[in-house]
């Protein structure tokens, strides 16, 4: 509570009494009046299991803690809930966090599941409709239909979990890639019933003309790049945090969880698709400075700080050495200054292909 103003000579009890308890009130009602906005998080997870590449998996135990954390100290609510109350203006419980996994492993139904069921979580599972029934690894449709009659949705990761940027020089390519993200909804609203929209971009990878090709016909895509979503995000690839390999740390998820989205105004660079020749981006970023502690905002890649230079309300940084090959990202956090422990965060990946045009995985 903040102390009072009156006069340290003022010997007027019942005054200063009045003065402390108004600011108490203001305090309170401030508080109110800018509520924590309507920010959620979604997590991403793939393999839940100790026998599965180590990059994308985590471990039973190490899940099953992670749950609990939320149990006790977030508010887990449905994917679509977090979605379409940002998008509509409505609120979001404080804390929020939607989970979901991404290639409809059969670990999840055999190791997650019995977890979610224990808290009564709900989440979300992306796949690849043409996958399903084909390999031993993927949850088949009849699991996939048992597992939605216990409160799982399903959405889209594509018919075959292919590079969707391969051949993206070809005229045709976001034609024939929106129609085989179209047939995967068709079949999915076939064989479960859910018909979300909602596509997980395979591997995290799109551009520019795919995220607004997606959106132009009623669809939200999902990247896997880092940060918290709000009213002012990028609804053609919303972010999540990964949770799972070197990001399963409880400790730093912590922080993660409770981040909020940054305001950014404009990027001088939107596009994430570089080219071998040129991967050395520079990108100016404009944002509402207004409850930031500015002289804390800071940008990483690769887990080291980069410099910022700052004119007005607009940081640039300038990547000096090639991006490598495959997936890379920018961070960028600052704490807020009227939620105390809240972070805002942006991320910016980064997409570089190999000499041949291809991705890697």
């Amino acid at each position: 509570m903040m102390k009072s103003k009156t006069s340290e000579k003022s010997n007027v009890k019942y005054y200063s009494i009045f003065l402390m308890l108004g600011g108490f009130l203001f305090l309170a009602f401030g508080k109110m009046a800018i509520a924590t906005p309507n920010h959620g998080v979604v997590l991403l997870y793939h393999h839940v299991s100790e026998d599965t590449p180590a990059s994308t998996s985590i471990s039973p135990a190490k899940f099953a803690e992670h749950m609990a954390y939320l149990k006790e100290h977030h508010n887990v609510i449905p994917l679509q809930t977090l979605i379409e109350n940002i998008q509509n203006g409505q609120p979001v419980p404080e804390n929020s966090v939607a989970i979901t996994f991404d290639d409809g492993y059969r670990n999840i139904a055999e190791n997650a599941h019995p977890i979610m069921l224990k808290y009564d979580f709900p989440y979300t599972i992306f796949i690849s409709p043409d996958l399903i029934g084909k390999q031993k690894h993927q949850l088949n449709w009849s699991e996939i239909n048992k597992l939605s009659k216990q409160g799982v949705s399903f959405a889209n990761h594509t018919r075959f979990h292919k590079h969707l940027l391969l051949g993206n020089e070809q005229d045709n390519w976001l034609a024939n890639t929106i129609e085989d993200i179209e047939h995967a909804e068709q079949s999915i609203k076939r064989n479960t019933d859910f018909d979300l929209k909602y596509l997980a971009y395979p591997y995290g990878e799109y551009n520019q003309a795919l995220s607004q090709g997606l959106q132009d016909r009623g669809f939200i895509g999902f990247g896997q790049q880092s940060g918290a979503i709000s009213k002012n995000s990028d609804f053609g690839a919303l972010p999540r945090f990964p949770a799972a390999g070197i990001y399963a740390n409880l400790e730093t998820l912590k922080v993660k969880m409770n981040t909020l989205d940054m305001p950014v105004i404009s990027k001088s660079v939107a596009e994430p698709q570089l080219s071998l020749a040129k991967r050395t981006p520079t990108q100016t970023i404009k944002v509402n400075l207004d409850d930031m502690h500015t002289s804390q905002l800071n940008c990483f890649y690769s887990g080291k700080p980069i410099k910022l230079n700052w004119e007005d309300n607009s940081f640039t940084y300038s990547i000096e050495d090639p991006l490598p090959k495959g997936r890379s990202r920018i961070n960028c956090t600052a704490p807020s200054i009227a939620y105390a422990g809240k972070y805002y965060w942006f991320s910016q990946p980064w997409f570089v292909p190999d000499e041949n045009g291809n991705w890697l995985d």
